[in-house]
């Protein structure tokens, strides 16, 4: 049996329900938490992110083992299923909590997260210039517990049904080789 290789990846793409939702799906994934990172209050709390003024970014921290699924892999996925190009906004969610940004939590993913981010630019896969923000991983802050596995726990609920829902589906479809 091979050993675990285990790490983790912090991510920001408009509401960390999205890329939950889409990241549980994924072989490789050991574990997906949504919280809060980027900014200069302590403890903070999503009616206070949500403000916008705490300066946090709601994110997903994802455990991965990395003899399964690599970085770069979850990267690729990232930026196939938001919109890199937006700033602090991803489709009806605006403000600087919606972000998209990559927090490094090594030297290592600072340099790949830069490397993709050249080519996808140099590939022109987007219409407009990708504003991902790209920074050291700071202090990050676990969500509140009713937003851990939101988009299982409420599949019908309206946010769910129509904004996690489709992009899941765009998931499944593009990368059907990874699913679990």
């Amino acid at each position: 049996m091979t050993e675990t290789n285990l790490q983790k990846a912090t991510l920001g793409g408009g509401c960390f329900w999205c890329l939950e939702a889409v990241y549980q799906q994924v072989r490789g994934v050991v574990h997906v938490e949504s919280g809060y990172t980027g900014g200069q209050t302590l403890n903070p709390d999503y009616d206070s992110v949500c403000t916008g003024k705490t300066g946090h970014a709601e994110v997903v921290q994802i455990e991965f083992d990395a003899n399964v699924l690599t970085y770069q892999k979850i990267l690729e996925i990232f930026f196939a299923i938001h919109d890199p190009t937006t700033l602090n906004r991803q489709g009806n969610d605006i403000g600087s909590q919606y972000r998209s940004v990559i927090y490094a939590h090594d030297k290592q993913q600072r340099l790949l997260a830069e490397e993709v981010i050249k080519q996808l630019a140099a590939e022109n896969i987007f219409d407009q210039p990708i504003v991902t923000e790209l920074a050291d991983l700071p202090t990050y802050y676990p969500a509140e517990d009713y937003h851990q596995n939101y988009f299982n726990n409420h599949p019908d609920q309206g946010y769910c049904a129509f904004v996690v829902s489709p992009k899941v589906s765009k998931f499944r479809k593009q990368f059907a080789e990874l699913l679990i």
